[in-house]
């Protein structure tokens, strides 16, 4: 794959504005397309195969109205009572406007809270979701607006909503991109180094971005998923464009001709980087897996958008490093150009990360100890994860959902915001009467509506408000208790069926199926990695030490965001005033997106251990040269990744905030603590062992002699002597 890199590399290089034109022609192409479509991200929740499917679909059968898609809209009264006259001609002219508006099917009666200060009605349309845009919400907004002069609150939330108040990045990667600027400039003391990294991600974006619009013509991508494939896109994009760079100005500091050196850091950087990246592609494909389209769907955009990374990183780089060879040092910073200086010895022993890494090896044995001990100190908040979906109740305070939902809990209970509709099917009058009473003995049950049937007379629904909020553990516990004993109970002696959904049953089955299929998931991404890895080094052993180093980073991660949005330590930096349940969808796109990532720093650390390894066969000392030559590329990579992770938390949607988060965490938590520290410690004690493969003959020292033959030279094993100047001590 090498060689194949270097050919790539140096025909991108050497004919540099051919490449830039097709890769400029290509993004503006998908990107006209992907508008031109006027595909719409729908946030699809279902769960098939689950209680809360059937459920629908049984209900779908026999009640043609029920499912629709629709809004809800809460009013109430600033002073005296909603049904006073004035406020009631309000409310009527502003349903008699909604009921004139396009796609409208119908409207309910308005249903006042017991307190009489307010009222609420659903507004039912006819058309699906992935039908309707933001100007449905746009004409609910201005039937309101007499209303509101009248002197009533008006506010709204449901699905309709949604596609109105659709989040985005508010600036984030502004934020992000400017920021990542800076630190590429310190590090390279060129503003031209500096820029190309960011150039390839954004133009990288932009051809991604593309390609998920277009994936939303068929099928079902999420609001938040173009979101989460800008994070990842830019954090992935500059990283890999990075290691390149970095490479280049190496060769060229060696003193290769431009497009000899832009094929030589293709194949060797470009290497890992492919490595690296395809990683992270078959890691986040793996969430297909999951058996939820709206976790598989954000696998699809993030997996499009970082497989263009990779593309653009040895095919688009490489064109621009050739078209300006030595001009990529091109407008330096005075103070800063002696330090973004490539060094032409990357393996100078009197560096600081050459002298960190045989300080490590020294102490390998309490340093290893040590950072395992703290990395699964902060892993301990996983044991008390909770799943679940954070509801409008956790919205900003600014938008109009999360005003309309504290309306309802405050006027007519927590409950109303999270209703059990159960689906009966089959079951008589009898039946029905005694599943009636069986729910009313919970003491969680608050109201239960009479069973409605169906006009065929076959089924029934019977709706059930809760006494707590959807996210309360009390309600989930109702939803269990109707399930395993007062249905089966109450419907046992003359049959029926009776299946529990709704939007609050729905989050529950999707926490059960993640906590059902996350180990799989887990599973399987690790064994895929691990495959790719044996496929790059053909070292059993570094890819199981790399395995085990991707899970104690993200079990980190997971520690971080647990107790942060559950346990609720620092939630007021995000503006939360509540703690929430992890939302189900993130330990398994965090798992997978993070065990993809951690290998890029992976996979760029231990090519430069390999390639140091090769040349004399000296497990130690290749360690500490590969940290030395990585350390710095490594380190700046972290922190342009954290930044950009960091910058995406100001959107003001939960599922960006703990990924955001989280991935910040673990990308920072890698390249200190793990890839500065715990490798090397470990892969120090693991000497020669590391680089065995099956079927390797072994010297007394451990490491076979053909790769030593390979390597150049004879190496002795007496890696101590070697590093420290002294002799190694007798055992």
């Amino acid at each position: 794959m090498e060689r194949l890199l270097e050919r790539l590399g140096a025909l991108c290089a050497r004919r540099p504005w051919r490449t830039i034109s097709a890769w400029l022609l290509m993004a503006a192409a998908l990107l006209v397309v992907g508008q031109a479509a006027g595909s719409t991200f729908v946030n699809d929740f279902r769960v098939p195969n689950a209680e809360s499917q059937e459920a629908t679909d049984v209900a779908r059968e026999h009640f043609p109205d029920y499912g629709v898609v629709n809004a809800q809209v809460v009013w109430k009264a600033s002073g005296g009572k909603l049904e006073d006259p004035a406020n009631t001609a309000a409310v009527k002219g502003m349903l008699a406007d909604i009921r004139e508006q396009p796609d409208v099917a119908g409207v309910d009666d308005p249903f006042p809270s017991p307190d009489g200060e307010a009222a609420m009605v659903n507004v039912d349309y006819d058309k699906e979701l992935g039908e309707l845009d933001a100007s449905h919400y746009e004409r609910l907004r201005e039937a309101a607006e007499p209303a509101q002069k009248a002197g009533l609150t008006v506010e709204f939330r449901g699905m309709v909503v949604d596609l109105g108040t659709e989040p985005s990045t508010s600036g984030a990667e502004i934020i992000g991109v400017g920021t990542a600027l800076i630190v590429l400039i310190v590090a390279f003391g060129s503003v031209v180094a500096a820029g190309l990294p960011l150039a390839v991600a954004l133009i990288g974006i932009v051809a991604g971005t593309a390609l998920v619009l277009l994936v939303g013509l068929v099928m079902d991508i999420p609001t938040s998923a173009p979101i989460v494939a800008v994070m990842l896109g830019l954090g992935a994009g500059i990283d890999y464009a990075l290691f390149v760079l970095s490479r280049f100005r190496v060769e060229l500091a060696h003193g290769h001709p431009p497009v000899k050196a832009a094929g030589h850091a293709t194949a060797a950087a470009g290497h890992a980087v492919v490595f690296a990246g395809g990683t992270v592609v078959v890691a986040i494909l793996g969430l297909m897996f999951a058996g939820i389209p709206f976790v598989g769907a954000m696998g699809i955009a993030g997996a499009l958008t970082v497989g263009v990374m990779v593309v653009a990183a040895v095919t688009l780089l490489p064109a621009l490093l050739g078209l300006l060879g030595h001009r990529v040092d091109a407008l330096p910073v005075p103070r800063l150009r002696k330090r973004g200086t490539p060094r032409p010895d990357p393996d100078d022993e009197n560096t600081l990360t050459y002298r960190w890494g045989s300080h490590v090896h020294r102490h390998r044995v309490q340093y290893a100890v040590g950072s395992t001990a703290v990395l699964l100190l902060l892993t301990i908040p996983v044991l008390s994860l909770r799943l679940g979906t954070p509801d409008d109740g956790i919205q900003p305070a600014e938008l109009t959902q999360r005003k309309a939902y504290d309306l309802v809990a405050e006027h007519y209970g927590p409950g109303w915001n999270a209703p059990l509709v159960i689906t009966v099917d089959g079951a008589d009058e009898a039946g029905l009467g005694r599943l009636k009473e069986a729910l009313e003995s919970d003491k969680e049950a608050e109201i239960v509506m009479p069973p409605a049937p169906s006009e065929d007379g076959e089924a029934a629904v019977v709706t059930v408000i809760p006494r707590h909020a959807p996210q309360d553990e009390q309600v989930s516990g109702l939803v269990h208790r109707i399930r395993d004993d007062l249905a089966p109970q109450a419907l046992g002696p003359t049959g029926g069926t009776a299946m529990v959904g709704g939007a609050t049953a729905v989050v529950i089955d999707m926490a059960d199926v993640v906590g059902e299929r996350l180990p799989w998931v887990i599973l399987a991404v690790v064994g895929a990695g691990m495959l790719l890895l044996y496929g790059m080094f053909r070292a059993p052993l570094i890819a199981l030490k790399a395995a085990v180093m991707t899970l104690l980073s993200i079990g980190v991660s997971f520690g971080v965001i647990i107790a942060m949005f559950q346990w609720g330590w620092g939630l007021d930096l995000l503006g939360l005033d509540k703690t929430v349940p992890i939302m189900s969808a993130v330990p398994m796109l965090l798992f997978a997106v993070l065990f993809g990532l951690s290998m890029d720093y992976e996979v760029f650390l231990l090519s430069a251990v390999r390639e140091a390894y090769d040349r004399d066969g000296n497990a130690q000392r290749a360690v500490v040269r590969g940290i030395g030559s990585t350390a710095r590329v490594i380190t700046t990579a972290a922190i342009i990744m954290a930044v950009v992770f960091l910058s995406f938390v100001s959107v003001p949607e939960t599922l960006i905030q703990m990924i955001g988060i989280g991935l910040a965490t673990a990308v920072i938590m890698d390249a200190t603590v793990i890839r500065m520290v715990l490798v090397p410690a470990v892969m120090s004690l693991m000497g020669d062992r590391a680089w065995w493969r099956p079927g390797m003959k072994r010297t007394r020292e451990g490491a076979a002699a053909g790769e030593r033959r390979e390597g150049g030279g004879a190496g002795t094993g007496d890696g101590p002597r070697e590093l420290t100047g002294r002799p190694p001590r007798r055992r």
